[in-house]
């Protein structure tokens, strides 16, 4: 998972260990931009769930020290498959600050990199065939 800026430069990475998005994965980036940031700053979270992990964020008081300076919103290609409620709320379009921000500077970062994501996977040793366990003389 990856946490990237309003012009889609990455900031960090999450190094995901189990299958899925997981809201801890957010909370951990959201928490390291936290920590790099003033005390005043407001900033604009997009994020294709964005209104589920804003709602455990309040529900659960993830964050607490951060929670008010953060909007969220849907990335604006995701925000149509949420129900028109949800929309409302949480499109980007309908968010003040977002600008023509769309959000999905994610999925353009992991397409430009897709050719490494192969080499870079980590596999456990009960995951490597046999051979190749062999092969690394583990």
């Amino acid at each position: 998972m990856a946490l990237l800026c309003r012009h889609d430069r990455v900031l960090w990475l999450a190094n995901m260990q189990s299958a899925g998005e997981k809201q801890y994965y957010a909370l951990a980036l959201l928490r390291a931009l936290s920590n790099n940031l003033p005390a005043d700053t407001v900033v604009g979270v997009l994020y294709d769930v964005g209104c589920q992990l804003h709602r455990s964020i309040v529900k659960w008081n993830f964050l607490p020290e951060f929670a008010e300076r953060m909007v969220f919103a849907l990335a604006v290609f995701h925000a149509f498959g949420h129900q028109w409620a949800c929309q409302l709320v949480y499109h980007p379009r309908k968010c003040m600050g977002f600008g023509l921000t769309d959000g999905e500077g994610c999925e353009r970062f992991w397409s430009s990199i897709k050719q490494l994501i192969p080499t870079l996977r980590i596999s456990g040793d009960c995951e490597q065939p046999i051979e190749q366990r062999q092969q690394l003389h583990l």
